[in-house]
């Protein structure tokens, strides 16, 4: 999150909780806080695999898929979607000792 950002929920949360905005109001402030979920390409999924010096076994390994889902994933033949691309955006922005 964007400094600003961070600074204008903290004020949101402050406005929670003295009354001034509903829990479903913080709800959705909440929401619209949470950063978007790249799309991974082949391409940048490869790229990812190779920065983290890993063999397509042991990166299924580490976001619990199956190495022809990674496969399949790299060639362009099926597309991370759901969890997993989560897991990526996580394991590419933190590292892998977020997953581990």
């Amino acid at each position: 999150m964007s400094r600003i950002l961070n600074e204008i929920h903290e004020s949101a949360t402050g406005m929670h909780r003295i009354g001034l905005m509903t829990d479903e109001q913080m709800k959705h402030f909440d929401k619209l806080c949470l950063p978007d979920v790249p799309i991974y390409t082949p391409d940048r999924i490869k790229e990812l695999r190779a920065k983290l010096d890993m063999t397509q076994n042991t990166f299924a390994r580490l976001l619990n898929v199956s190495i022809s889902t990674v496969q399949k994933w790299e060639i362009g033949q099926k597309n991370p979607i759901g969890t997993a691309r989560k897991l990526l955006s996580v394991l590419e922005n933190k590292g892998v000792s977020a997953l581990l």
